[in-house]
Formats: C-alpha cells, structure tokens, sequence
C-alpha cells in the first residue's frame, strides 16, 4: 500500500491551515505561558505550569502529525473526476433497504472524514464496499449492528 495520503483540496487548505495557526499562535502563546509560570517560583507544584507544558507537548505533537500527512498528501482534484462509478471524490446517494433511509456521503481521505458532515473516509467498510459500483448496484456492509444492505442511487462529482 502507498505511503500517499489521498486528499481533496478542502481538506489539504483546511490542514494547512490548522498548522499555520498552530505554529504562528497557538505555538508562541504556549511559550509565553510557561515562561510566566515559571517566574512563579517552585514548578514543582505549579498547577499553570504543568498545565502549559502538556499543551506544548500536544501542540508539538500535532505540529509533527500535520506536517507529517501534508508531506505525503496526493491531493486530488475532484473537479477533474467524472464517471459513474464511485471511487475517491465521488459523492453517492444510497438507501438503506431495510430503513429506506436515504443519505449523501463524499468519499474523502481518512484525515479529512467528518461523518457529521456526510464525509466518509475511502478506507470505511462502507465506502470500500462501494468502490467500483454504479448507480442500481447494491452493496452489503458489515456493521456493528449486523449486515446492512445499500442501495446506489446516484453517483456524482464536483
């Protein structure tokens, strides 16, 4: 498997952007914190202290997974996608044929998958059983709540 990260352009800017607020704000605030607690005396039992040095080593921690990922990001353009098959960018109408309940996801990298928002991660049981599908096709999903059965309803880009 490839070390590339599939991305929209949405998702690339929004990481992006996270890490430029991280390293330009959140970063120099951080050091700030600390250096004012530590005019406070003995660190030892400094509550302010602690408290900015753990979100120093959240922000680090961050600032190395972002710049990680948009390293190895293969954005994709989805604009330039079309087909009725379903693959990444791709946004499917299905039904639930137990439920007729009917929903929209984007199929999207895992690092910009946001299920409230109908942003389903390519690497999903249920977007790895649509791959490759068209619109009519059924597929059937493992669940926690036991198999589920999908109808494809309408594929589309952009």
């Amino acid at each position: 498997m490839s070390n590339r990260i599939p991305m929209t352009p949405e998702g690339h800017a929004r990481l992006s952007a996270e890490l430029k607020r991280l390293k330009a704000d959140e970063r120099p605030a951080v050091i700030r914190a600390i250096a004012e607690a530590r005019e406070h005396g003995d660190l030892s039992e400094n509550a302010e202290y602690h408290a900015a040095r753990e979100r120093q080593g959240f922000i680090e921690g961050r600032v190395i997974e972002l710049e990680d990922k948009l390293s190895r990001a293969e954005v994709i353009d989805i604009k330039n996608l079309s087909g009725s098959k379903v693959m990444f960018g791709a946004r499917v109408k299905l039904v639930d044929e137990e439920t007729d309940e009917e929903v929209t996801y984007q199929i999207v990298g895992p690092e910009e998958a946001e299920i409230t928002q109908g942003l389903l991660s390519i690497q999903s049981p249920v977007a790895q059983a649509m791959l490759a599908k068209q619109a009519g096709d059924t597929i059937e999903v493992q669940t926690p709540r036991g198999l589920r059965y999908f109808e494809i309803l309408q594929v589309s880009f952009g």
